[in-house]
């Protein structure tokens, strides 16, 4: 039989999930290309320019997609289970699930809206499926497919950060930091920066190489958003160390008050929530490694001119 859509695995996919274990895609994939009897060959098939199995692929997306919309979760790395709510769809028995099930869940709506701009979020709600057959160029569902790449990627990321051992989210920090051209040497940002003992750390890096200014961070590993209390925390600690600039770094979010009240002091204070965060980590090669490029080319008018 022809390999199923992305869509049409995501019940088997629950369903093999529903023991309430954790599994990876590697265990998936065989159970799945089983339930469908799907072939040697059919297996074998590649996706074009990419160096991965479609049906493979196609099992991973529909792992992206039910993990966006809370029935499944991350449980460390490479590893995944149903969540209580995915138990809940299988005990309501539904004949399938698509995105537009998923549609139900305001957490699917959300990565679905990531990188939209505010005109598309408040057009009828088409569905990434829908949008793609709509009357776009080319260029337009390159586009679009690229921001949908980068915003399933940008929250698994965040999933996988989460499920991170502190010590693991510290040396993370770091990195990003320094790759980003912050704190000089490693042996400098690995000197100035110590663990907090509550899944965050705090400490000072350089600003640049030579040290002319610093740098105050404070980054929690959070699921609550952070709110204007732990801003004013940080903002006193800023002024015990006479330092004028501060990142606060969360995996959460900063409430409405939180943000007001780092808008509202003389001192720089720059917020990167969870979402703000894996933007940087792709923007950075942080955690990412690259599948493939593509060049979209024009012809050289110029070329063909004749003297």
């Amino acid at each position: 039989m022809a390999i199923p859509d992305f869509q049409t695995l995501m019940l088997p996919l629950l369903r093999y999930c529903g023991d309430g274990k954790d599994h990876t895609k590697s265990e998936a994939v065989p159970a799945l290309a089983k339930e469908f009897g799907l072939t040697e060959v059919e297996l074998a098939e590649d996706l074009p320019k990419v160096r991965q199995g479609k049906f493979y692929n196609r099992v991973a997306w529909a792992q992206t997609y039910l993990k966006q919309a809370g029935l499944l979760e991350i449980t460390g790395r490479g590893l995944f289970r149903i969540t209580e709510r995915g138990k809940q769809v299988l005990v309501s028995n539904p004949a399938r699930i698509d995105m537009k099930f998923l549609e139900q869940y305001p957490e699917y709506i959300a990565f679905r809206n990531r990188g939209k701009s505010n005109r598309e979020k408040q057009e009828s709600g088409q569905t990434a499926v829908e949008e793609a057959v709509s009357d776009a160029t080319p260029e337009e569902l390159l586009e679009a497919g690229y921001r949908q790449l980068r915003s399933a990627l940008g929250g698994e990321l965040l999933q996988q950060v989460k499920s991170a051992s502190p010590a693991f989210f510290e040396r993370m920090v770091v990195e990003l930091l320094l790759r980003m051209g912050y704190g000089g040497t490693r042996e400098d940002a690995a000197q100035v920066v110590g663990k907090s003992g509550d899944g965050g750390i705090d400490g000072i890096i350089k600003e640049d190489r030579l040290g002319l200014d610093v740098i105050y961070i404070q980054a929690k590993r959070w699921e609550a958003d952070v709110g204007s209390s732990e801003i004013r925390n940080f903002i006193g600690a800023l002024s015990v160390n006479k330092a004028n600039k501060g990142v606060f770094i969360t995996t959460s979010g900063f409430n409405k008050n939180a943000r007001s009240t780092a808008s509202n002091v003389t001192s720089k204070i720059v917020l990167i929530d969870g979402p703000m965060l894996a933007e940087l980590m792709m923007d950075f090669g942080l955690g990412v490694s690259l599948v493939n490029t593509y060049e979209i080319k024009r012809v050289d008018s110029d070329y063909f001119e004749e003297d």
